[in-house]
């Protein structure tokens, strides 16, 4: 297991993206934490935070000019469907803002700092995406944020492909039910589902459920391994009959 280096975190304001920020300072990483939201009022030890949207592809040169050279990024900014609707009714306003920020700024991003990490030599340096669940279960009520996951989980693959000969390992992280400010309007939804058996594990999972798999994973935790997708969902995934 390796330790420390610098990690950038996006999507930190909250929810499991300030749960990783302090999961990777726990690991002895310098974490720089990227959110549209005001900073929150406890940052990890050595953290920087910055006020930035991922989705401005012409802000991501600056951004990566502040934080430097980069051991690990962590994609965890991420958006919902504007209107929780039937997928016949979904409008282009909240397509295009889903995948702008969950996969056209994302990629991006991850393709910028790639190219950073391709100038740096050593083992160590890892990206890791945050996807979910609804990549392979039919969230039918937000199409776009389900289509924006699917496509996470082939950017991992093609990234895992081209940086695994440069020592870059590359993962997907598939969160199911987390308690986050995201799932918050739907709770009693999911606490009737998980009440029923919907989940084999039986509660809820917590954000710092995901941030402890991001960590390992930014730790090398699963060495000669890459292009992995890791589930975060107690279960929910597996097909029960």
């Amino acid at each position: 297991m390796t330790e420390g280096g610098t990690a950038l975190v996006t999507g930190a304001g909250s929810g499991i993206g300030q749960a990783t920020a302090h999961a990777l300072a726990a690991q002895d990483f310098a974490v720089v934490m990227v959110s549209l939201e005001p900073a929150p009022a406890s940052l990890p030890p050595r953290a920087r935070y910055v006020q930035a949207d991922i989705a401005d592809l012409e802000a991501h040169a600056g951004l990566l000019e502040v934080v430097g050279p980069l051991t690990c990024l962590v994609n965890c900014a991420g958006v919902t469907s504007l209107v929780r609707d039937d997928v016949l009714a979904l409008t282009p306003e909240s397509f295009d803002r889903t995948m702008g920020v969950n996969l056209r700024g994302t990629f991006f991003l991850t393709q910028a700092v790639a190219r950073r990490m391709l100038s740096q030599v050593g083992e160590g340096r890892s990206i890791v995406s945050v996807g979910s669940i609804n990549a392979e279960i039919v969230g039918e009520t937000r199409g776009d944020y389900c289509m924006s996951k699917a496509a996470l989980g082939m950017m991992t693959k093609l990234l895992a492909a081209r940086l695994g000969p440069v020592g870059v390992a590359v993962y997907e992280v598939r969160p199911g039910i987390i308690r986050t400010p995201m799932t918050y309007p739907a709770a009693s939804r999911y606490d009737a589902l998980i009440e029923a058996g919907g989940v084999p594990m039986g509660r809820w999972g917590e954000a710092e459920d995901v941030a402890r798999a991001i960590a390992t994973l930014a730790c090398g935790g699963l060495p000669y391994s890459t292009g992995l997708t890791i589930e975060v969902a107690g279960g929910l995934h597996l097909h029960r009959i």
